[in-house]
């Protein structure tokens, strides 16, 4: 299948989830992330809010760390700092985020990012919508040291997926019953 169609297919699966079972293993997922060292190292972290029932991992939110968020600007991503405190408004492609106010995180302060994603495969490669915001931010130097996360469930855990030259590779890759590390 090209992205396109896998894209497709694993959306449609997502969005399948009954909202106990998404619920339920978007709990497990967390679980498994907080026993990530990555994780448990990491005093600034960078997250999303999930839409079209990607994992769920707004339970975290109120752990002992600094959490930023995205605001997608133009064709990239600006990163705020955001407390349960914050206020919070719907974005570009109705993606909660930050207000434009919020403090802004430079690539020096950030430990871990989590990112979303369609699938993820085994080489560290993900699928996500198809916008690159992602690709792009990963590819520029002052983001390219920082250990990256891929947050799927393991149904989108694929053996491989269709690469493009600009796919930036992921350092680890967390499901609900995994951890997968790329650069280990």
């Amino acid at each position: 299948m090209n992205k396109k169609q896998l894209r497709t297919t694993i959306i449609k699966q997502r969005k399948n989830l009954s909202e106990s079972v998404w619920k339920a293993t978007s709990d497990r997922l967390c679980q498994t992330l907080q026993s990530s060292l990555l994780f448990q190292q990491a005093k600034t972290i960078l997250a999303y809010f999930p839409i079209r029932r990607e994992p769920d991992l707004t339970p975290l939110f109120t752990a002992e760390r600094n959490w930023g968020f995205s605001r997608c600007l133009d064709q990239g991503l600006i990163w705020h700092s955001w407390t349960d405190k914050d206020p919070l408004i719907s974005g570009k492609y109705g993606i909660l985020e930050p207000v434009s106010t919020a403090p802004i995180l430079t690539a020096t302060e950030v430990d871990l990012i989590l990112i979303p994603a369609v699938a993820c495969d085994y080489q560290g490669y993900r699928l996500g919508y198809g916008g690159g915001y992602y690709d792009r931010l990963l590819s520029s130097p002052q983001w390219q040291n920082i250990p990256t996360m891929g947050i799927i469930f393991e149904f989108a855990l694929l053996s491989q997926l269709p690469v493009d030259s600009w796919d930036q590779k992921l350092t680890a890759i967390c499901t609900e019953t995994k951890l997968l590390s790329i650069y280990a």
